[in-house]
């Protein structure tokens, strides 16, 4: 559970957000939940090396958010304190710090087999215990104490998500939508594909058959049978729910293929209609007509 809350109404996004933590405790995790949301990620890194860390960061016009983890790899805790008090004077900077039980914490580095950082040469157990003690200064400073021993990898993301992602945003995944047409072979990268040969063909209408499906008269002719109509709002309905759970999975992009026999006109059609679906529902839609060009 997360002991430190928000207050109402989420302030501004921080410049630099810094992990830290017991080792265990899922500090991996968070950190890709926050390079997912747009902050540059940086694992690992020296104490004495944050404040340059946080100023270049600052100055670059390409990065303006960055997370970065300190635990007791990069040695120097005892340094932080006095570290962090003086940073967040000048940047606007956010401390979360994880935990979790000691049970959770025994039973996660029995089932991953990997060693403590502190080393070999004590149990799991007095290494954890040590550890703890060793950040209970860096753990008092923290804005944000989240508990993540009931928390598996989706939850921990979504509680990132929740506390530090733009109110009001989509998620920052990208859906690709390709057209193409089957007897050229289907899209290799195509994580969804959906045959639409089942629809009536233009191509067997001599007014439309040298136009494509994004002429206005060829799209209003699809658009004409009922079956399309139905077909768009049924695939369109399934990818506004399917989306949100891919992201959750932690995917960053889904191609989505509609295919028909040469890829001029249904699958064309098709898949304009469903990036404007998608786009008004607040997802980011890139769309390639694969085979548009190619002879009909």
């Amino acid at each position: 559970m997360a002991e430190k809350t928000e207050p109402a109404g989420k302030p501004p996004q921080p410049e630099l957000v810094v992990i830290t933590g017991l080792s265990g405790s899922g500090k991996g995790t968070v950190l890709k939940s926050f390079e997912d949301l747009g902050y540059y990620a940086v694992d690992n890194l020296p104490i004495d090396l944050i404040p340059t860390f946080a100023e270049l960061t600052r100055d670059s016009p390409n990065i303006t958010r960055a997370a970065v983890v300190v635990d007791v790899r990069g040695g120097g805790l005892a340094r932080f304190p006095q570290m962090y008090r003086k940073l967040r004077r000048r940047i606007h900077t956010t401390l979360v710090f994880l935990e979790a039980d000691e049970g959770a914490l025994v039973r996660r580095y029995s089932e991953t087999r990997r060693p403590h950082p502190l080393g070999s040469g004590r149990s799991v157990v007095r290494n954890i215990r040590r550890e703890r003690r060793q950040l209970e200064t860096v753990r008092k400073l923290a804005d944000h104490i989240i508990n993540t021993s009931k928390f598996n990898v989706h939850d921990l993301r979504a509680l990132v998500k929740e506390t530090f992602g733009v109110p009001g945003e989509q998620s920052r995944i990208v859906v690709y939508i390709n057209s193409f047409g089957y007897r050229h072979g289907v899209p290799p990268d195509s994580d969804l594909v959906f045959d639409v040969r089942f629809l009536p063909n233009p191509n067997y209408v001599p007014e439309f058959r040298s136009l494509s499906g994004r002429h206005p008269r060829v799209a209003r002719y699809i658009r004409s049978f009922p079956q399309t109509v139905e077909f768009i709002d049924r695939i369109s309905e399934l990818l506004i729910y399917l989306l949100p759970h891919y992201v959750r999975e932690g995917k960053s992009y889904l191609t989505i293929s509609f295919g028909c026999t040469g890829g001029h006109h249904r699958s064309v059609m098709i898949a304009d209609e469903i990036r404007k679906r998608l786009k008004k529902a607040g997802y980011t839609v890139k769309t390639n007509h694969r085979d548009l060009k190619k002879p009909f």
